[in-house]
């Protein structure tokens, strides 16, 4: 815990002057980011009759909005805070506390969800850190998600059977409650294609294949407070938070701790869910199209040589790869994939070093540009149809 004083230090006093309560001593802390929501008690009766882990619960609900945030969005918020005090006041136990915060006026620049969930978050380690909880366990929900009954039950016992374990994933399955047929196919087209994502960079070797999905994963405190927490994006801040994350350390995917995400149309972030089911809509004759089988296999080509590059001047490297499709070998120069591995090579006394560092480099961030730079030329996308189960 030496590092998480000073991590809290840097943050911004006015996020964090207010905090949850310290007597209620939490080993888990689960982060539910609020705006201009209307079915929140929903989200908060589900929690309230899961599975209780052997552990003290703490529910942190960050209620904000921002300075351009709408008259009737602002007293939404002000309606939903009176509302979630209304119900700790009536259910809060011994073992469960539920904490809503509000914060009106973020900055243009920054207000949104990744704010917000950096808030919760944040307080989650100051209050770890003032009660000497160690082992702290940060768990990640949105406002609109149900939950399996053994939710948190499982994310406890895995972190109780792996003290090294950095963040659990989390299963997820869209619910959409009104009769919409158009809106439940394309949000089941919306799950197969990240399923197929998934499962396309894990067949081509890519370590850190995991799905990142803001309101399924949890996060060990020191960890979270190593990776220096939770961006401010706007939208995305749970792919770049866990990105790092991925690489600290150790994963692991919980099939049994799953969340029911309401499957919506949403303008607020510029992608994810929302913005993907708003542009189906626009089409719904049109199936979603996706990234080609090929252009993952022909990345996988590379990956599948990573341990060939280990210790080898340049000269030999570029030897190993001349066989690459074209297009690929564009992007490796346009990237300075030769500086790349000559970095890798200068800092990695070990094999296994090696491949950490070499995925560092060419990391999700690096992929998506290159699926983006061969898509739709030379690989056409494809449709999500033609996938099993699609």
């Amino acid at each position: 815990m030496k590092n998480w004083k000073s991590y809290i230090s840097r943050q911004k006093e006015e996020y964090t002057r207010t905090r949850y309560p310290q007597a209620f001593d939490a080993e888990m802390v689960v982060v539910i980011p609020c705006y201009n929501e209307h079915g929140l008690l929903e989200t908060l009766q589900n929690i309230r009759i899961s599975h209780r882990p052997q552990a003290n619960l703490l529910v942190g609900i960050i209620i904000n909005s921002g300075v351009h945030s709408s008259e009737s969005s602002v007293y939404q918020n002000r309606s939903t805070y009176d509302e979630v005090k209304a119900f700790a006041n009536e259910y809060n136990e011994s073992d469960l506390c539920f904490f809503p915060l509000l914060f009106e006026g973020f900055p243009r620049k920054h207000a949104g969800v990744g704010l917000a969930r950096k808030i919760g978050m944040d307080l989650a380690v100051d209050h770890f850190l003032n009660n000497g909880t160690d082992k702290g366990i940060i768990v990640s929900l949105d406002a609109d998600c149900l939950i399996s009954p053994a939710f948190f039950t499982t994310i406890y016992d895995a972190f109780q059977l792996d003290g090294h374990l950095c963040t659990t994933i989390h299963a997820v399955s869209h619910r959409v409650e009104a009769d919409d047929f158009v809106l439940a196919r394309s949000i089941r087209q919306y799950e197969t294609y990240l399923a197929y994502f998934r499962g396309m960079l894990k067949q081509v070797g890519f370590p850190y294949y995991y799905q990142t999905i803001g309101s399924a994963f949890a996060v060990a405190a020191d960890a979270y407070v190593k990776v220096g927490g939770m961006g401010r994006q706007q939208g995305g801040e749970d792919f770049y938070f866990l990105q790092k994350v991925f690489e600290l350390g150790k994963v692991v995917e919980l099939a049994e701790a799953k969340v029911y995400p309401l499957a919506r149309y949403s303008d607020r972030v510029p992608f994810g869910t929302g913005p993907a089911l708003e542009r189906m809509m626009h089409h719904p004759e049109e199936p979603l199209k996706v990234y080609s089988r090929r252009s993952f296999l022909e990345l996988g080509r590379l990956f599948s040589r990573v341990d060939s590059f280990y210790r080898q001047p340049n000269d030999a490297m570029a030897r190993y790869i001349t066989d690459l499709h074209p297009e690929l070998l564009a992007y490796l120069e346009e990237i300075g994939f030769e500086d790349i591995l000559l970095d890798c090579n200068s800092n990695s006394a070990r094999l296994g070093t090696f491949r950490k560092r070499f995925f560092h480099h060419f990391n999700a961030f690096r992929i998506i540009k290159y699926l983006n730079r061969v898509h739709p030329d030379p690989f056409p996308l494809e449709e999500v149809s033609s996938f099993p189960g699609g």
